[in-house]
């Protein structure tokens, strides 16, 4: 007989003693209850059970051009994941991963006990803070006092204006691109490991994003990088940057290789 129900893994936990479950949510909507698997010491593997009629590869190929249903799953991933957050490590793993059985899924993290040591030994006691910045183009100011512009009499002061105005925007940009440079510098030298995300021009609320990075930071200094940023964020304010900080997070960003 076909087996009817798969493993569901959420994350690895690098541990003394087993983690308490009696804060972590419920999980993936229709999955069993979050429970635990011991592998070597001092792992334990995060897992549930998964009916395969819904969470079976097929199932799972369906449901990926849905996206809420894989908005949803991955807000409830992500809060089992997030639950696990106080423990010396944890090691997110991707959404629907799953496998046939415990015995396979044991087996899978076994065979992989070189990889998973060591990124133990990268975030163990570390947890990731996200920093985004975005900038206000009518509030930003370049380093030059801006002139008042005047109407154009001719074709000639049209050109010239205009060339002004491509100039003023260029050096707006290049003084962006400087600022979040040494922003990101100053704060990559407070931490661990850090991690640059492709940047978009593509307007958010506020402007366009111009940083948009990840910090590993130890859990013995997440006060003073929080009042650094909010320090940067600061004197960054005035000048039309608007500094957003998110976390404290799992690594995700810091356990992929």
């Amino acid at each position: 007989m076909a087996p009817t129900k798969g493993t569901y893994v959420y994350c690895v936990v690098a541990a003394d003693t087993p983690p308490r479950l009696t804060r972590v949510p419920a999980g993936l909507p229709g999955t069993g209850k979050v429970r635990l698997l011991e592998a070597e010491p001092p792992l334990f593997v995060v897992v549930a059970d998964a009916p395969l009629g819904r969470y079976g590869e097929s199932a799972i190929n369906r449901g990926l051009a849905d996206l809420e249903w894989v908005s949803r799953a991955a807000v409830a991933h992500e809060a089992v994941v997030e639950a696990f957050i106080g423990e010396p490590a944890v090691l997110p793993m991707k959404l629907f991963t799953i496998f046939m059985s415990d015995e396979r899924a044991l087996a899978h993290v076994r065979s992989d006990r070189r990889r998973i040591a060591s990124l133990v030994k990268r975030v163990s006691n570390h947890q990731e803070w996200g920093v985004r910045v975005v900038l206000d183009r009518s509030r930003a100011t370049t380093r030059r006092p801006a002139k008042t512009a005047r109407p154009a009499s001719s074709g000639s002061a049209y050109l010239a204006q205009k060339k002004a105005q491509r100039d003023a925007a260029a050096e707006l940009a290049s003084n962006a691109r400087q600022t979040v440079a040494a922003l990101y510098d100053r704060l990559s030298s407070r931490a661990r490991d850090a991690r640059r995300r492709p940047a978009s021009e593509m307007p958010l609320d506020g402007g366009p994003l111009l940083l948009d990075a990840a910090f590993l930071i130890p859990r013995a200094r997440a006060a003073a990088f929080q009042t650094l940023t909010a320090r940067e964020a600061k004197a960054l304010a005035p000048r039309g940057y608007g500094l957003t900080v998110t976390g404290p997070w799992p690594p995700y960003t810091f356990v992929q290789d």
